[in-house]
C-alpha cells in the first residue's frame, strides 16, 4: 500500500483569518518556525523577503497562500508531525512578528504523522 501524502503544515480557520488581517495591513507575508530560546519555538510571522531564508531552510509548505520555512537541524525533531499553526490569546513571544501588536499571537501544535508520508 502506498503511503498517504499529507500536508507537513497546515493553519486552523482562526489563525488563516489573522493572515488575511495581517496580509490586508502588512502585505505579502512569510513565516518561520522560530528554533527556541526567548520565543520557545513560536511561529514567527514577517513581511515576505524581510527574514533572509538560509540555504538550511526547508520550506514546509504554505500556510494561507504564505510560505513556511523551518531550519533544517529543527525539521529532523518534527519531520514526523504535522505543525498545525493556530492562535492563542495575549501578544506574540517576540516583537519581530507581526502578530504581536494584534493581542494575538500564532501558536504551534503538532500531530504525530503514523505511516503517512509528508508531502
Amino acid at each position: 500500500m502506498a503511503p498517504i501524502k499529507t500536508a507537513q503544515v497546515v493553519a486552523t480557520e482562526t489563525a488563516l483569518a489573522l493572515i488575511d488581517l495581517l496580509k490586508s495591513q502588512h502585505g505579502p507575508l512569510m513565516f518561520h518556525q522560530s528554533g527556541g530560546c526567548c520565543d520557545g519555538s513560536a511561529p514567527m510571522c514577517y513581511p515576505d523577503g524581510e527574514l533572509k531564508v538560509g540555504e538550511r531552510d526547508i520550506l514546509l509548505g504554505q500556510i494561507g497562500g504564505c510560505p513556511f520555512y523551518m531550519h533544517a537541524a529543527q525539521y529532523e525533531y518534527w519531520k514526523h508531525t504535522q505543525l498545525i499553526i493556530d492562535v492563542a490569546p495575549g501578544p506574540g513571544g517576540s516583537d519581530f512578528s507581526l502578530d504581536g501588536p494584534n493581542g494575538e499571537r500564532f501558536i504551534t501544535r503538532s500531530r504525530l504523522l503514523e505511516g503517512v508520508d509528508p508531502g
